[in-house]
């Protein structure tokens, strides 16, 4: 689940609801999804990790961002897809 599955495009905050439904093993799997998807934006996240759980939310070894952030990225990212995807090239 996405910030794009609530039905708007705002970014998802460290403090949400939404973020204690994630589990340890979701983020690895959308840390992964980051890895692979950045990598070609140049986007180099080499020791981006899962540390820990506290308080029901999965803290992430990313700088001092939280599990959020990745979440945040990877939406700018698949929507970056789907656009360069609908631009069909110029008539001329």
């Amino acid at each position: 689940m996405t910030a794009d599955d609530c039905g708007s495009n705002r970014p998802i905050e460290p403090a949400d609801p939404l973020m204690r439904t994630y589990t340890e093993l979701e983020i690895t799997y959308l840390l992964a999804e980051l890895h692979e998807s950045g990598r070609k934006f140049g986007l180099l996240f080499p020791s981006a990790g899962t540390d820990s759980v506290v308080d029901g939310r999965v803290l992430v070894r990313f700088g001092n961002a939280p599990a959020s952030t990745v979440i945040n990225l990877l939406t700018l990212l698949r929507e970056h897809d789907k656009s360069s995807e609908d631009d069909s090239p110029c008539d001329s």
